[in-house]
């Protein structure tokens, strides 16, 4: 069974998250820890549970989802998991942090791609890969069929869409992404999103002004 624990990092209220199994192994997803109070929490929450980490997973690579990537990667010495088509994002988050005001190094790590399709093994529990361009070319949902959530990024919020106005984003790819890998999910799937709260399949497809 997978258990799932969020944390809201960085001047963006990111949502990281950490999702783990009754044999204590984990992946870290989206590790957007800017600050040593929010690494701490994360460290201090692996530590107090005992976790081994077997990954790190990438909804997408804006510099949101990617700030404390360097530090899991040296911490927990495990591959960084992203689409192939988001590795030009990861690169160019230094640039990024230059529009933002601040210095922010290239990730010098591991890297395997995920292609759409592939099943995540962690012991007895899998995560389907669903491939939901439009907010960013590569990014990535995972989906826990047996237990009914997905992990979406920015591609569905509650009440709400993923922006589209960054470097290659497209908002019809996105609106199409949703429809055709989310929406067709059961109403009652669980939807943890890269912000705010989560919600529901069910919901989002009654009430989410974009459709």
């Amino acid at each position: 069974m997978l258990y799932l624990q969020s944390f809201v990092c960085n001047p963006f209220s990111e949502n990281s998250y950490i999702l783990y199994n009754e044999n204590k192994n984990a992946y870290i997803i989206d590790p957007g820890n800017f600050t040593q109070n929010e690494t701490d929490s994360i460290s201090n929450f692996i530590n107090k549970n005992e976790l081994q980490v077997k990954g790190i997973l990438l909804t997408h690579a804006h510099i949101d989802h990617v700030l404390g990537l360097q530090w899991a990667y040296n911490k927990y010495d495990c591959p960084v998991l992203l689409h192939p088509l988001e590795k030009e994002i990861l690169d160019r988050n230094p640039m990024t942090a230059q529009q933002f005001g601040f210095k922010f190094s290239a990730f010098s790590g591991e890297i395997i791609f995920v292609d759409e399709n592939k099943t995540l093994i962690l012991d007895d529990d899998e995560l389907k890969v669903y491939f939901v361009p439009g907010h960013s070319p590569g990014s990535i949902a995972f989906h826990c069929e047996k237990q009914n959530f997905v992990i979406s990024g920015d591609v569905l919020f509650q009440g709400s869409i993923g922006r589209t106005d960054l470097y290659k984003g497209n908002h019809e790819q996105l609106l199409e992404s949703i429809r055709t890998q989310l929406f067709v999910l059961n109403d009652e799937t669980e939807v943890f999103s890269g912000h705010g709260n989560s919600t529901t399949i069910g919901f989002e497809k009654l009430h989410n002004p974009f459709f």
